[in-house]
């Protein structure tokens, strides 16, 4: 089935301000994501940026688009206008529900954000140390405002049940058929383990998982600049934006082929990241710890249960298949927690 989300797209603008028509919608999505980004140009000459969403859940939609504006609006210099704020009307969130027999589609509208500049694919130790040194100082500023964010709801406590329920679903059951029981020895081996460490009990914070070099720019002189891809967003543990920096961060760095293995943790250039991080906002042993939980929980919900709505088929299906034969299995080797421990003087 076509679907025509420009035509969706237009509909929503024109549901937010007809007085200001549309000129031309065009596709800007990127080719290895199923993600749908659109460039809005309106007849007198303004642009925005339509975003398409269809899985999950439509009130986890709006309540993270909520609590990222809130963010954007509160955060201190130097991060006052790092990330792209949603559109809002009569102060409200805009966003626009598009349902019939067969779809619900949500859309949202960002003003559009300045880019400064791209890291290249491969970084050098500067970029890395200004790196982890940016993220500890993004960290702390977004944890000095969790008491006045909105609440939330999504925690990983919930996202393990819903994806037990989904692995009892036709879909869950259609895209892991022979792999049930795997799955389900890996969500309790998180539990236990996530038990074990008591981080159910940390202080949530603003985190966005998905730290691709694409999906942020910086400026000439290596600060965060400006951030712009909220997909994977949520309230949780700080732990859950170090995997995506360990593959910048790696000997490989940014691929067009792309996987997601677990050793990019222990890569030299993450330990020297990681390294500027804890001069600035230091880490606990326990954070370490929890370091194969945060890439277990990420390859379970990200990768297994949504893997097929972020990757185009070619992608999802190649991720799919390395879970059961290269990710779960390198979990079970163990991880060498004291590596890091012992870098970072823990």
């Amino acid at each position: 089935m076509q679907i025509n989300f420009l035509d969706i797209v237009a509909r929503a603008w024109a549901h937010y301000d007809d007085s200001r028509a549309v000129q031309s919608v065009d596709d800007i999505s990127v080719l290895v994501s199923t993600n749908h980004v659109f460039r809005v140009r309106l007849e007198n000459g303004d642009l925005v940026i339509g975003k398409v969403s269809y899985f999950g859940r439509f009130e986890s939609f709006v309540e993270d688009h909520t609590l990222i504006n809130a963010l954007a609006n509160n955060l201190p210099a130097p991060f006052d206008q790092f990330l792209s704020r949603s559109l809002v009307k009569k102060n409200r969130l805009y966003v626009y529900r598009h349902r019939d027999d067969l779809l619900d589609v949500w859309v949202v509208f960002y003003n559009p954000i300045g880019i400064d500049t791209q890291l290249p694919k491969q970084l050098q130790s500067s970029h890395i140390e200004a790196l982890g040194r940016e993220l500890a100082l993004f960290h702390r500023a977004c944890t000095s405002l969790v008491n006045i964010l909105p609440d939330w709801t999504k925690t990983l406590r919930r996202d393990m049940r819903d994806l037990d329920h989904w692995l009892d679903q036709p879909e869950g059951q259609f895209y892991n058929w022979g792999n049930i029981d795997v799955l389900r020895e890996q969500m309790d081996l998180f539990e236990k383990n996530t038990d074990a460490l008591g981080a159910h009990a940390w202080q949530p914070i603003p985190v966005f998982v998905d730290w691709n070099i694409g999906n942020f720019s910086v400026s000439q002189d290596l600060r965060f600049f400006s951030r712009w891809d909220y997909d994977w967003f949520r309230m949780s543990s700080r732990v859950f934006d170090f995997y995506f920096f360990s593959r910048v961060c790696s000997r490989a760095g940014d691929r067009t082929e792309f996987s997601y293995q677990l050793d990019t943790l222990l890569e030299d250039g993450f330990l020297r990241f990681l390294g500027a991080y804890h001069e600035v906002y230091p880490l606990t042993r326990e954070e370490l710890q929890f370091l194969p939980e945060a890439y277990r929980f990420f390859i379970l919900n990200y990768v297994i249960k949504y893997g097929h709505y972020f990757f185009q088929d070619i992608y999802a299906s190649k991720l799919g298949r390395e879970a059961f034969t290269e990710y779960f299995p390198r979990l079970q080797q163990g991880f060498d927690v004291d590596r890091l421990c012992r870098h970072l003087g823990l």
